[in-house]
């Protein structure tokens, strides 16, 4: 039996998405650029989509730009934003999505500008006293997550984005992995930019959305044909965007919290050299993030895949060169253990039994992996 627990990485596609994104698409071929009927119908559906979101979020529908992701959202705030702004600082978490940490370090290399990154707690939270006292009339830009995706802990962004306003200094803020796990009034937190992704919440892959502040500006990061009021040019996704609003809502990740806790629990009793992060910190309640000592990361995963669990390594891979957490480094977490470190983030129909047999699959594991270590 094949069990899919990897939710953060992405949520398979729910079913109401699917039906909207493909009415859209069979229903309003044209282009939504075009005056003429099959224009307008096409136009029709990525306003209603730009409406739902909006009246989700609590923002004004012109805020809401539609984009290919997270990724690019981030990337549109953080280059959109910082063309405009004389050179300065920019404070920043140490324990944000790579899409914005990559961006920063290219800034960081243009003269008279410095990154300032601030460090977690040993639980994976940002501290908003210490993030706060960096902030000063030289910042351009302040990047808090909400939601960290490895650990899943809740950063305190309400006070760091106040903080920010009384010194009117532009705040962008990682949402992606916070839709869906918990209300979200964007009016009350009145960041300036907040990014978004569907495909995290049961819509479809391609597609996303930055909401941009009223009165904050933006230099395109992609240009020729002016779409999304300037802000970001190219024929927008329709079915995209129907198939994002679609899935507003309709994934309840608060249930979750009872088969993580059952799975962490009953880890922790099976094994107990097992180590959890950021547990007793504020947590969205399906993401449970663990390291097993003297396993490596990506062998666990393999074994895992093999006996049918889908979950998430710790650490990063590209070109075939596996990085250690660079979440759990900044928490202090050693290199090793960063490296033995797995993810595994739940989903609102799994159940009991898919915690009771992911800890099975974890002991045989060990077990086995120590006999074979023996042997050798």
């Amino acid at each position: 039996m094949q069990r899919y627990l990897d939710y953060n990485a992405t949520s398979p596609v729910i079913d109401e998405s699917i039906t909207a994104f493909s009415e859209a698409a069979r229903t309003a071929s044209g282009n939504p650029s075009s005056l003429h009927w099959a224009g307008r119908a096409a136009r029709k559906h990525l306003d209603d989509a730009r409406d739902a979101l909006a009246k989700y979020l609590n923002v004004e529908s012109g805020s809401v730009v539609f984009t290919s992701g997270g990724t690019e959202a981030n990337n549109m705030a953080i280059h959109g934003w910082l063309s405009k702004q004389e050179p300065g600082k920019i404070v920043v978490s140490a324990i944000e999505h790579p899409s914005v940490l990559q961006p920063l370090e290219a800034w960081a290399a243009k003269p008279g500008w410095e990154v300032l990154y601030v460090r977690p707690d040993s639980s994976g939270v940002i501290d908003a006293e210490a993030f706060c006292a960096h902030v000063d009339a030289r910042t351009r830009l302040a990047s808090l997550m909400l939601v960290n995706n490895e650990t899943g802990t809740i950063q305190p962004v309400e006070k760091i984005v106040a903080h920010c306003r009384n010194f009117e200094v532009a705040t962008l803020v990682d949402a992606v992995q916070a839709l869906g796990k918990f209300p979200l009034d964007l009016s009350k937190l009145e960041a300036d930019f907040v990014s978004l992704s569907a495909h995290k919440i049961g819509g479809p892959k391609g597609v996303g959305a930055l909401i941009v502040r009223r009165g904050r500006k933006l230099e395109p990061l992609l240009q020729g044909g002016g779409q999304e009021r300037k802000r970001r040019s190219g024929t927008e996704n329709v079915p995209g965007a129907a198939g994002f609003a679609a899935a507003l809502g309709m994934l309840d990740f608060k249930i979750c919290s009872t088969v993580r806790d059952r799975f962490e629990t009953a880890l922790a009793n099976a094994l107990p050299e097992v180590a959890f992060f950021s547990r007793d910190a504020a947590r969205v309640a399906n993401t449970s993030m663990f390291s097993m000592p003297g396993l490596d990361g990506e062998t666990l995963l393999m074994q895992l895949d093999l006996a049918g669990f889908a979950v998430a390594s710790g650490s990063a891979c590209s070109s075939g060169k596996r990085d250690a957490s660079h979440v759990l480094l900044a928490m202090g977490v050693s290199d090793q253990q960063s490296r033995s470190s797995i993810r595994v983030s739940f989903g609102p129909k799994h159940s009991s039994d898919d915690a009771d047999a992911l800890v099975e699959a974890l002991v045989k594991i060990r077990e086995r992996l120590k006999m074979m270590a023996g042997a050798g």
